[in-house]
């Protein structure tokens, strides 16, 4: 279980140090927009009060605490069947990877009321409008990691101990 509360503590840690600095010691609030690499990078000021790219915004105030329970929810099911199941390093770093991110923007939501999305990736003659967080990568990737290396509780102790 070290591997899920490490990775899941680093994840929040990088998640709300990433939005503190640019969302507020580099003032993204109140700029909207600033150019890191253009038009690769950008940074671009979102508010998303739904889940992913705002979808279910609607009914804001109440939508904010059903995600937040959802988030919670699935948080603490991954937490025990991590708990409950001998499951390989990776598996564990990938749940670790998706509590993470999913408190990361939980602390948003009870604090701002929505999700401080700031990351805009885009190609040369294609502006992508949607942005993003460290969290949102996070869970991301958390929930690919357990489609892939997640087992059924037998044999996955072991391994665990040969892969790594």
């Amino acid at each position: 279980m070290r591997a899920v509360i490490w990775t899941a503590a680093v994840i929040f840690v990088l998640d709300q140090l990433s939005k503190y600095i640019v969302v507020h010691m580099m003032q993204l609030d109140r700029k909207m927009q600033i150019d890191v690499l253009p038009p690769w990078l950008q940074f671009r000021m979102a508010w998303n009060q739904g889940i992913n790219f705002g979808l279910f915004s609607n009914s804001a105030e109440t939508m904010r605490w059903v995600l937040i329970a959802l988030a919670l929810a699935i948080s603490t099911w991954v937490w025990l069947w991590m708990r409950r199941e001998a499951q390989p390093i990776r598996a564990r770093i990938a749940s670790g990877l998706l509590i993470g991110g999913a408190l990361g923007n939980v602390l948003d939501r009870v604090l701002y009321g929505a999700v401080a999305d700031f990351l805009n990736m885009s190609v040369p003659g294609i502006a992508n409008p949607f942005s993003f967080n460290v969290a949102d990568i996070a869970i991301f990737a958390g929930a690919i990691g357990l489609v892939l290396f997640a087992g059924d509780g037998k044999d996955t102790a072991k391994a665990g101990r040969t892969q790594g």
